[in-house]
């Protein structure tokens, strides 16, 4: 009995453990750098640390290679005997070398053919010499010559490539382009601080107040649910920034929503303009002013936190 109480205790502790096993997090391991596991950067470590280890024992077996046959074959003494001095002439002899390519590149001569390069005359006992124009020199002078030659074919002859006039139609053309370009994205880039009072913006702007705001403002703007747009009175400012911004964020609180991801901002900044053509229009039935009067200031508009109380 006690070896049967012991083998079901035994088997209970494993089943545990095998259980906590299981109920535990893998750890994460964060990964080696440039893209290698743990076991590729240690073989390439181990054949780094080979390459070295066979280098050291080149090393060392060409200097006990040296030894060794200093020790079988020593090498007999020899007593220093000083060479006789040379002459000038004698020792340049001994210099002689081939040019260098320095030497080829500027046409430069040895010293010992001096005599050679000696012009005939001479002035006041003052000889010259005959240096030669260096090659680099004639390269860049019958080089330039081709390449003038090439460019009068190409440009004046064959015409292939475009002449300065021509190139300067071709820029202004490019920027002209450009300059269209930009402005077409400008115009979409329109907001509430860069929007400005354009009449030609009305007639698209009446159709997009038609089709979104007369159900609270009227068909004349004579205010419904919302208030009157052709009065002197703005509960959130009348100046065409102020209101861009009302249209744009809208006004929750008071049931005006906010535009800005129905409508693109250039139109709001149309239905902005046919909002401010509407001033002093008195159309029937309109509603009565509500807010504060509005007075156009010579600077730039001033934009009023919607966030702040009206009285």
């Amino acid at each position: 009995m006690k070896k049967i109480s012991l083998l079901i205790l035994l088997s209970g502790i494993g089943t545990a453990v095998l259980a906590s096993e299981q109920e535990a997090k893998p750890i994460a391991i964060p990964e080696p750098s440039l893209g290698l596991s743990v076991t590729e950067i240690l073989v390439l470590a181990l054949l780094v640390f080979a390459i070295v280890l066979l280098l050291v024992s080149i090393v060392l077996f060409k200097a006990f290679k040296v030894m060794a046959k200093e020790q079988l074959h020593p090498t007999p003494y020899q007593k220093y005997v000083p060479e006789a001095p040379l002459d000038y002439e004698e020792w340049l002899k001994t210099k002689k070398s081939k040019p260098g390519i320095w030497s080829k590149l500027l046409s430069l001569k040895p010293i010992e053919q001096e005599q050679e390069l000696v012009i005939p005359h001479a002035y006041d006992g003052i000889h010259e010499l005959n240096n030669p124009v260096p090659k680099w020199f004639n390269i860049l002078f019958y080089g330039t010559m081709i390449f003038a030659v090439g460019y009068i074919y190409y440009y004046h002859i064959g015409e292939y490539g475009q002449k300065q006039d021509q190139e300067y139609e071709t820029e202004m053309a490019k920027a002209a382009e450009d300059k269209r370009k930009f402005l077409a994205q400008a115009v979409n880039k329109v907001d509430e601080s860069t929007v400005k009072v354009d009449k030609t913006l009305i007639a698209n702007g009446k159709n997009v107040f038609m089709a979104n705001c007369i159900a609270c403002h009227g068909e004349h703007g004579q205010g419904l649910v919302g208030p009157n747009l052709t009065d002197e009175f703005w509960l959130h400012g009348g100046s065409i920034n102020d209101i861009f911004k009302t249209i744009k964020y809208g006004v929750p609180a008071k049931g005006m929503v906010s535009w800005e991801k129905s409508m693109s901002s250039v139109n709001i900044a149309e239905v902005a303009n046919y909002i401010v053509s509407l001033q002093g229009s008195h159309p029937a039935n309109a509603k009565a002013p509500q807010g504060e009067k509005y007075e156009a200031k010579a600077a730039t508009d001033t934009l009023k936190n919607e966030s702040s109380p009206k009285k």
